[in-house]
């Protein structure tokens, strides 16, 4: 049945009126909460930013995490509170972020471990990777460089997987399913080689027995095998970012090697709480982007082998969502799990 209502045209005048009045009120509240969201953007942060770092001071994400809040207190006046929670490949650090009221105050530094390769490598997880948390920025990102002991037989890559087709190797990493193990993993199945994996307690016990003989290779950070090679203790062959390293100018990538489109990188990013408001992870997006744009940032990225990223939050989303599934499959492949 339809039910058709007849407006007295008397009443038309009143009616039209009456629409103009509501319409009016609409827009008067949408335009209030508009400069309400505005007003909140531009007054944050109206007390101290606790800022997560999921791993012990003086690592690699802590350098990073404070050389880039510190230039964004200096710029804003900010205070942003550093507080390191490591543990458990940076799970625990972040699950306290996951667990934080959504308003802007607890921030915590994501990275390749815990947001993409830990889902997968534990096998039970405190936080979804993927639903408990808001992208702010992705901050740096850093390849590994594939190294061996200064008196080792292999001068290239190639030189490297023509040994191993001969004899099996040895790949030392400075853990189960960090990111250099991982990356190992992914280029024996590259190269078509199959290898021994000998992991250690950190990355210092993997560069010494490396050195001694006791391994053959070792994909390492750039700030563990920087001190190395200006030493001449180990021999650079090649790294894993798209492009070349600036710190090591004349060492090819593995893709240039003959592996196409071969890329390993460690990245680190900002998330928050999922939850957090628009108008603020705008607001810190925009700064952090203005600080990984100063020179004397770039540069300070750079000397530790890092490579200074930022872009919009969604860019980081589609990022995370991608980067999970990638070091998901390797993971998976690779047949590692936590200890």
């Amino acid at each position: 049945m339809t039910i058709a209502f007849a407006t007295p045209r008397v009443a038309t005048g009143q009616g039209q009126t009456f629409a103009r009045a509501l319409l009016g009120c609409a827009l008067s509240a949408l335009l209030a909460a508009g400069a309400a969201g505005a007003a909140a953007a531009e007054a944050y942060p109206a007390k101290p930013v606790r800022l997560i770092v999921p791993f012990p001071p003086a690592g690699g994400t802590d350098v990073l995490s404070r050389l880039v809040f510190n230039k964004i207190g200096m710029a804003t006046k900010w205070n942003i509170v550093v507080e390191n929670r490591a543990g458990a490949g940076g799970n625990i650090g972040l699950d306290s972020v996951a667990k934080a009221r959504p308003d802007g105050y607890t921030l915590g530094m994501g990275q390749t471990a815990n947001l993409a390769i830990n889902p997968t490598l534990y096998p039970r997880m405190p936080y979804d990777a993927q639903k408990d948390f808001t992208p702010v920025a992705l901050l740096a990102a850093q390849p590994v460089v594939l190294i061996v002991r200064n008196d080792a037989p292999y001068k290239n890559v190639a030189d490297l997987v023509a040994a191993a087709r001969a004899r099996q190797l040895s790949m030392a990493s400075a853990g189960t399913g960090t990111v250099g193990h991982l990356t190992g993993e992914m280029f024996a199945r590259r190269a078509g080689i199959k290898m021994l994996h000998v992991p250690y307690k950190g990355a210092s016990p993997a560069l010494t027995d490396l050195m001694g003989g006791q391994t053959d290779f070792y994909f390492a950070t750039p700030p563990i095998a920087m001190p190395m090679i200006k030493a001449g203790k180990v021999r650079a062959l090649a790294v894993t970012s798209a492009r070349r390293m600036p710190l090591l100018p004349a060492l090819p990538t593995i893709a240039e090697s003959g592996y196409a489109g071969f890329q390993a990188e460690d990245w680190k990013a900002l998330v928050a709480p999922a939850g957090t408001p628009p108008e603020v992870v705008a607001r810190l997006n925009a700064e952090i982007n203005k600080a990984l744009a100063q020179p004397d940032t770039i540069s300070k990225l750079r000397e530790e082998g890092s490579e200074p990223r930022g872009g919009s939050a969604r860019d980081l989303a589609a990022f995370i969502h991608s980067e999970n599934a990638r070091w998901g499959d390797i993971v998976r492949q690779s047949g590692a799990r936590a200890e």
